[in-house]
């Protein structure tokens, strides 16, 4: 999908993906799996039961196998304190797994591995350590399919450069305190107008016209 842009994709074999913007997959069969590489972005997968060819999503340091259920799996290694692996389950149950980065019908499994089950998810680090399982948020597993972003005490910097994978804001940060700034809201990431003039009333910030768009500055 192009940024901004969100795919629906029917797969031949029932299953269904949607995928969020700038998100690059690849799907394959085989006789005894099918297979999705997610090399960047998120998607939710509705995966057709078929308990003879279980369904594995490889992204990053992880595998992720199910036989029929549906979840999402974010993978943004190009962003600042997001570069490791999200799994969350909405219905149904999956088995995450670290593996050693190659496609394969075992996944290279290591000891390392972790089950959930709907309600639930979890995060990978870059190196596929396993957080422990948390509940998912109560904006559910992909708030993102209904155009929404949430925010809860997460970085300026860190919010801005996720409104950014769906497309320019036209904001800047220069200052480190700025940045570090924390952030709590829903968001649509489409509606830029709304991101600035929030941003003055939520932090002790003003916007500064300078050349190629507006700089986010702290209060003086």
């Amino acid at each position: 999908s192009q940024r901004g842009q969100q795919l629906q994709v029917q797969l031949p074999d029932g299953s269904e993906l949607r995928l969020d913007t700038a998100t690059r997959l690849e799907v394959a069969y085989y006789r005894d799996r099918r297979e999705v590489l997610l090399h960047e972005g998120q998607a939710l997968f509705s995966v057709q039961a078929a308990p003879q060819r279980p369904f594995h999503v490889l992204s990053g340091p992880v595998g992720i196998t199910v036989v029929g259920t549906r979840f999402s799996v974010r993978f943004t290694p190009g962003l600042a304190d997001s570069d490791g692996v999200r799994v969350a389950v909405e219905e149904g149950k999956v088995r995450v797994v670290r593996r050693d980065g190659a496609p394969g019908p075992a996944l290279a499994q290591l000891p390392e591995a972790q089950t959930l089950v709907a309600g639930q998810q979890i995060s990978a680090n870059p190196e596929g350590g396993l957080s422990p399982i948390q509940a998912v948020a109560a904006e559910g597993i992909a708030a993102w399919r209904e155009h929404r972003i949430s925010f809860v005490n997460t970085p300026l910097a860190q919010a801005l450069a996720e409104f950014e994978r769906y497309g320019s804001t036209g904001l800047t940060i220069s200052d480190p305190a700025v940045a570090a700034l924390r952030l709590s809201g829903t968001f649509d990431p489409s509606d830029t107008q709304t991101l600035r003039k929030v941003l003055p009333h939520a932090l002790p910030v003003r916007l500064q016209q300078v050349a190629g768009g507006l700089e986010i500055r702290a209060l003086r």
